[in-house]
């Protein structure tokens, strides 16, 4: 091994650190979607991990910043399956359309664990600090992507010039939230679908021009018709 690789190549003990920590983060994700941020605990970390309490504090320091890492973790996975593959798509309306069905994607398979930008919210929506810092930080950075991508939808010619991109984001993300609540708190079948349906809607009073997605993806199938009840 020569010098330049010795170089690039991470001492054994902080690679084992690091995938500890990475070992630990992936369980604390799993027990804070269903239990919340504020179920996190050393101690059941510890256990379920199999690592003493110890062990544990040794890689965080504090229940908070354990928190926060949890927190930074998940906004890292939530990019890298909404935003990332999204911008990938052209300008305007394709993006868009991508990252709002790629958010509702997520939080169809978050149903049964939950989400915790929207169960942190919860928690955290009146408790300053930094964990509530931290979550605030994470969903005004996703918001600000969406608006972004809606001005560039204006920019376009996608949508009319008199499309406030901060309504339009809103609306939007109200959606998502109705989601979330219909369909992991009163089980509704076909709340997937309904949001689907309630974006075309809200596209529908800002389009300047024929859809370029108009015959592309499952908003604008007859999958994204409601279920007759």
């Amino acid at each position: 091994m020569n010098d330049a690789t010795a170089l690039r190549r991470p001492p054994r003990p902080l690679q084992k650190g690091l995938q500890t920590r990475a070992t630990i983060i992936e369980a604390a994700l799993g027990l804070a979607a269903n239990k919340g941020l504020e179920g996190l605990s050393i101690g059941l970390l510890a256990e379920v991990t199999g690592m003493s309490k110890s062990g544990v504090f040794a890689h965080f320091g504090s229940r908070e910043e354990l928190q926060i890492s949890v927190i930074r973790d998940y906004h890292v996975k939530f990019e890298e399956e909404v935003f990332l593959p999204a911008i990938r798509e052209p300008r305007g309306l394709p993006r868009l359309r991508a990252m709002f069905e790629r958010w509702v994607r997520r939080v169809s398979f978050e149903i049964d664990s939950g989400c915790i930008y929207i169960s942190g919210a919860v928690e955290f929506d009146d408790r300053p600090g930094p964990v509530r810092d931290a979550l605030a930080t994470m969903v005004q950075t996703w918001q600000d992507a969406l608006t972004r991508s809606i001005q560039l939808a204006i920019d376009e010619g996608h949508l009319t010039d008199g499309t406030s991109p901060e309504q339009l984001m809103f609306e939007i993300h109200g959606l998502i939230l109705a989601l979330h609540h219909d369909a992991r708190f009163l089980r509704n079948p076909g709340s997937v679908e309904r949001a689907r349906l309630g974006f075309e809607r809200l596209l529908a009073h800002s389009l300047s021009a024929p859809d370029p997605a108009s015959d592309a993806g499952p908003s604008r199938s007859k999958e994204a018709r409601p279920p007759r009840r």
